[in-house]
């Protein structure tokens, strides 16, 4: 089982530490559009990514203590540095966590698709989702949404788009695919400006739909009763071209 990391580009620190805590929100989000490890040596999990079960299990697991600024990082370094826990930035396992010396802030929560293209997607969508948080400023972090991340995250693990997401502004549960993946008002102008409306579009169709690695390959399962077949089967759809050279815009960092 792998993971995709996606990074942002930062302007300061400053920005870096809001958008960690702004994305915190939306990370089941990434969890359930990208979930593709329903298998666990040889077993079916029951899970829709069982990947995040294993990195769990670290002790640096979960989310980034609510720091105000990006003076307040270097601080929780130290503390952790001093004890010998740490030794430099990654062995903080976040879900989402500033990388200072890429000048980028990496989102840490998704398996690796089956395909390219939907990679491609996945960077696409953080892009003009950072770019809206950036620009729009309509909620400044709290700490409250770190009172309900364990359990939405663990509800996107567990049934993907099916999940409970528990919202710490308006204190009330929906599911998550109500919440996917376009966000309202300036969302679209965003993904305008960067090119990636159509990657946007794409990924909220497949949530209407229902689609998710996770259900395909589980599906292949069922069709084959050979997990070996499968895997067989997943690598050639991986090794496929995209489908399009749109989606290498996707790529790009431009404002977030």
């Amino acid at each position: 089982m792998f993971g995709q990391h996606i990074h942002l580009g930062c302007g300061s620190g400053d920005e870096a530490v809001y958008l960690v805590h702004m994305l915190t929100r939306y990370m089941p989000h990434f969890i359930a559009l990208s979930a593709a490890s329903p298998f666990y040596q040889g077993e079916d999990t029951s899970f829709q990514s069982s990947r995040l079960t294993a990195v769990s299990a670290f002790p640096l697991s979960g989310h980034m203590p609510f720091v105000q600024d990006w003076a307040g990082l270097p601080r929780v370094f130290r503390d952790h540095a001093r004890h010998g826990i740490v030794e430099g930035m990654k062995d903080f396992y976040w879900d989402i966590r500033p990388k200072p010396e890429y000048g980028t802030i990496e989102i840490r929560v998704c398996d690796t698709p089956l395909t390219v293209r939907r990679a491609a997607l996945l960077a696409a969508y953080a892009q003009a989702l950072a770019a809206w948080l950036l620009e729009e400023r309509t909620r400044e972090p709290s700490a409250g949404v770190y009172q309900v991340n364990a359990f939405n995250r663990f509800e996107a693990c567990r049934f993907g788009y099916l999940g409970k997401l528990v919202d710490p502004f308006a204190r009330r549960s929906r599911q998550h695919r109500r919440g996917h993946p376009r966000h309202r008002r300036g969302g679209d102008a965003q993904a305008a400006r960067l090119g990636c409306v159509d990657a946007v579009r794409t990924l909220a169709e497949d949530v209407r739909r229902g689609y998710s690695d996770a259900g395909w390959l589980r599906s292949r399962l069922a069709a084959s009763g050979s997990l070996p077949d499968v895997v067989r089967e997943a690598g050639e759809v991986w090794s496929r071209p995209t489908e399009s050279c749109i989606y290498n815009r996707a790529l790009r960092v431009e404002g977030a």
